[in-house]
């Protein structure tokens, strides 16, 4: 297994991490999700996370802004490490963004004013700057002419990319996506693939939850499976992909790849 592999590509990470798991444990109730994660993550990196249903994926990345707590090991975002300190792990979530299954956007709210909320009373911009910068990163995502309309006169794919350019908004150094394509129709979901693609070439730090096997091949400088609560194993796409080292990790390509 090799946990701390990157491509040697053009906007390849820094030596810098970001994000540092170390020995990381995390239960629910009995239930033992997260068992010993060890993991370390460049700036400008991309990781792809694949595995089954229940492996704890989404459980991992929510662990990293504390939507999720851990009991036992440490999280260290930017130099900061989370804990029970609120300020520090509000300080995390603004640099942290982190887009869902669903895309959890007001209703009652039009795009713009989604977009602009959490600079307005997070980080206290002035509406009409926050404004600006929310129509720049709508064009950025390609649906700038939706601003005025109300999610749900959007499609799911329209829904999603609205997601995504309110999570950059919030100007983060990290992004965490959780299946972002999982909830849409297929003729949706390379809508919202090319925009994260966008912001692989941009040299965002992403974390991808995603099956997406042809994403992953071609933006992430790592893919990592997990299975039980563990990282069984991770390295380059190529490698991952061409010569996987785990019987596991064979399984699951052979059924997802077939």
């Amino acid at each position: 297994m090799n946990q701390e592999t990157s491509t040697n590509t053009e906007n390849q990470s820094s030596d810098e991490a970001i994000i540092e798991i170390i020995d990381m444990h995390k239960w629910f109730g009995d239930f033992h999700v997260l068992q010993g994660i060890n993991l370390s993550v460049h700036k400008r990196e991309r990781i792809v996370i694949c595995g089954p249903s229940g492996s704890g994926k989404s459980t991992l990345i929510r662990c990293i802004n504390r939507l999720e707590e851990h009991q036992r090991g440490r999280i260290i975002v930017d130099g900061i490490e989370l804990t029970s300190n609120i300020k520090n792990v509000e300080k995390i979530r603004t640099e942290v963004g982190i887009v869902f299954q669903h895309f959890n956007l007001f209703p009652h709210l039009n795009i713009v004013d989604n977009l602009t909320l959490g600079p307005i009373w997070v980080r206290n911009i002035p509406k009409a700057e926050a404004e600006e910068t929310a129509m720049y990163f709508l064009e950025k995502v390609h649906i700038a002419d939706q601003a005025q309309k109300y999610p749900g006169q959007l499609s799911g794919g329209q829904q999603q990319r609205v997601a995504i350019a309110r999570s950059l908004c919030m100007n983060p150094k990290v992004m965490l996506f959780d299946e972002p394509t999982s909830a849409l129709d297929p003729e949706m979901i390379k809508e919202v693939l090319d925009v994260m693609v966008e912001l692989a070439q941009e040299g965002m730090t992403m974390i991808v939850i995603s099956h997406e096997m042809g994403f992953a091949k071609s933006v992430a400088h790592r893919v990592l499976f997990m299975d039980f609560g563990r990282i069984v194993e991770g390295n380059t796409p190529e490698e991952f992909f061409e010569n996987p080292q785990h019987e596991r990790t064979k399984l699951f390509l052979s059924q997802i790849l077939d």
